[in-house]
């Protein structure tokens, strides 16, 4: 499931950085596979640590497909998107800390329907996320 890096299409980091704060933190605007490759590998070239967090299967509703990446830095920066508010934070602090210690994770998130529609959440799913430090 990596994403390759390629040497193609590499653009300047205003560029393939784009992302905004919503009411709770962070939300990732997601980047074709091509522009997340560019981001990754303009990153690593900087010598910058950087991972890839990709959704690996989703049950019921989820934000994202499965196979969409978020690629993040030893920074902070990231680019791309696997979900949405608090899960995509929880992913940026897994990948942060993949980074420093270069073990992969699988991370599961999901509420069950009958915990949802209580809540008053109306999706209800699962999603698990594949995170990999880039060498």
């Amino acid at each position: 499931m990596a994403l390759q890096l390629k040497a193609d299409g590499e653009a300047p980091e205003s560029e393939i950085v784009r992302a905004r704060f919503g009411k709770h933190g962070p939300i990732a605007v997601p980047l074709n596979d091509a522009e997340l490759r560019a981001t990754a590998l303009t990153w690593r070239n900087s010598g910058r640590g950087v991972a890839i967090a990709t959704v690996i299967e989703t049950w019921g509703s989820a934000p994202r497909a499965a196979g969409s990446h978020l690629v993040v830095d030893d920074r902070g920066h990231f680019a791309g998107s696997v979900s949405g508010g608090c899960v995509e934070a929880d992913v940026i602090l897994a990948a942060q800390d993949c980074i420093e210690d270069g073990a992969s994770r699988l991370l599961e998130f999901g509420v069950d329907e009958e915990v949802a529609w209580r809540m008053g959440l109306p999706c209800g799913g699962r999603v698990t996320i594949y995170i990999e430090k880039v060498a």
